[in-house]
């Protein structure tokens, strides 16, 4: 807001005023090809945010299936129901402070390799029909799916050329008013604030949800804990 008065003060009001039809085109132009960008990077931003959270979905939904398929009073078939419960135990408890911090749990992928572990005992030892052990590992194979997704997506994903086109794509723009020559000054600063506003809460929307699981707008783990709650009710 204070741009429009140093401009004022180097250049004059008279000098200003003569550019105003001109650059009054030429802003609208510049206006809409950023308005155009800012939009399209929050609606993909949003977008793998909503994947991220169906990701998670999908991974707890694979889990109730993988171990109502693993149901049963053999040894083998216990062995993947303690597998699929410690896998997703530590899940919970560490993957998701590591995908926070911008990371990945090791412990979390040595119990994914368990229950992989469990799940060829199970079909080695017959107690299932085809079908269903072909089932069961489709199921597993969603849940790897799944992590992967999130660990990937976790990382961020405006790449960094698109953030530096965004930021500074929106300082020229806001910076493009302050050549503008009206008699009120302050209706000119106000309009130039209004605008840093909105461009501000464009980019803000795209940094709260650029990394999905942290800071305050964040996916949470409660797909998975109420898993884990079901698996201690049963």
């Amino acid at each position: 807001m204070c741009g429009p008065v140093l401009v004022r003060r180097r250049f004059g009001l008279e000098r200003l005023t003569t550019n105003n039809e001109i650059a009054g085109f030429k802003f609208a132009t510049v206006g809409v090809i950023y308005a155009v960008l800012l939009a399209f990077a929050v609606i993909i931003v949003w977008e793998r945010f909503a994947d991220a959270e169906a990701a998670v979905i999908q991974e707890a939904g694979a889990a109730v299936t993988l171990y109502r398929l693993a149901s049963g009073p053999e040894p083998q078939s216990r062995a993947v129901r303690r597998s699929l419960d410690a896998y997703l135990g530590v899940t919970v408890a560490q993957d998701w402070p590591q995908m926070a911090r911008l990371g990945e749990s090791g412990e979390a992928t040595r119990a994914l390799n368990g229950l992989y572990d469990a799940a060829l005992a199970l079909s080695h030892g017959g107690v299932r029909e085809p079908a269903v052990q072909v089932e069961m590992f489709h199921q597993l194979d969603l849940i790897t799916e799944a992590r992967r997704t999130r660990l990937h997506l976790a990382h961020g994903i405006v790449p960094a050329m698109l953030w530096a086109v965004l930021v500074t794509g929106g300082t020229l723009t806001i910076a493009f008013t302050f050549f503008f020559g009206t008699r009120n000054l302050r209706a000119q600063m106000l309009m130039t604030g209004v605008l840093a506003l909105i461009v501000s809460m464009g980019l803000l929307v795209i940094v709260s949800i650029n990394h999905p699981f942290t800071g305050p707008v964040r996916i949470q783990a409660a797909p998975l804990e109420l898993v884990l709650k079901d698996f201690g009710q049963r």
